[in-house]
């Protein structure tokens, strides 16, 4: 199941994207406390394909996507 979220990210002068926070459809905000992994890869376990974040936060590791869809782009986190 895919849970689209809010993110704060850094886009770089270079294109690069950086998350930096998730927020939750409740407000309640986490800090990325590290990014372990980037590359573009598919959901095997949510369905869908975009650029995956291997992250920390609050001390377990998450894998988190950057969907480009043609209806557009979002955030989701593998439950």
């Amino acid at each position: 199941m895919k849970n689209y979220i809010n993110v704060l990210a850094l886009y770089t002068a270079e294109g690069d994207v950086y998350p930096e926070y998730i927020i939750w459809i409740d407000g309640r905000k986490y800090q990325i406390e590290r990014i372990l992994d980037r590359r573009r890869a598919a959901s095997l376990k949510s369905g869908g394909f975009g650029m995956r974040y291997r992250v920390v936060v609050s001390g377990q590791i998450r894998n988190l996507f950057f969907e480009d869809i043609p209806e557009g782009q979002r955030w989701f986190i593998e439950e």
